[in-house]
């Protein structure tokens, strides 16, 4: 039971070390869902599943030797939310409500898969040294956490404050959010100095 309750204790912190700035993505999305209607509340959760799935499935994959991942160019990912966010930005067709940066279930998985590329290289090692059952402990914690993820942002995109200041500033707002953390994961990843080095 001791095992038990310490795999999943140290799966809840490597999920939440991991995937904190998903709450800001999430939120954003959430609030887009209320004035939009797009993406949908369903979207929204079940791309937050399909893309984690995603990641810790080529982790798992990773760690079992069965694929390698060229480090680092998983960071061009982070075009993704680049182009959504300036694709809302030059679309906007009113300016009371926040875009719907994002419309469909594959276009949330897309962003969360981009904006967690980088946990590949946590959850590689970290499955490569936990057995079987153990694995399915830390499969399970992922899974009821990315519920309380998506019912946290939920509800801070109900929150009053939180909606008034998406009404007035998301017509840029949160286009900036996504062109932020596609550019975040371009900068940390190390992809842009690669390509630096073949243009040269």
């Amino acid at each position: 039971m001791t095992d038990l309750l310490a795999a999943a204790s140290a799966a809840a912190l490597v999920f939440a070390a991991t995937n904190v700035d998903d709450i800001v993505v999430l939120t954003v999305l959430f609030v887009a869902a209320r004035g939009a209607d797009r993406p949908r509340p369903w979207h929204i959760v079940a791309g937050q599943y399909l893309g984690i799935g995603a990641l810790v499935g080529a982790a798992v994959v990773v760690a079992a030797g069965l694929l390698v991942v060229p480090d680092p160019w998983t960071g061009l990912l982070g075009l993704l939310p680049i182009g959504l966010g300036v694709r809302a930005l030059l679309a906007r067709a009113d300016d009371d409500g926040p875009p719907a940066v994002v419309g469909s279930l594959l276009g949330v998985a897309g962003v969360t898969i981009a904006n967690g590329a980088d946990n590949i290289a946590v959850y590689v090692p970290v499955f490569r040294s936990l057995d079987p059952a153990t694995g399915l402990v830390w499969l399970l914690v992922f899974a009821v956490l990315v519920a309380v993820w998506c019912a946290a942002a939920a509800l801070l995109g109900g929150h009053p404050r939180v909606v008034r200041l998406v009404a007035r500033a998301g017509h840029w707002l949160v286009p900036a959010v996504f062109i932020a953390i596609g550019a975040t994961v371009l900068v940390t990843s190390g992809v842009l100095p690669r390509l630096a080095d073949l243009a040269t």
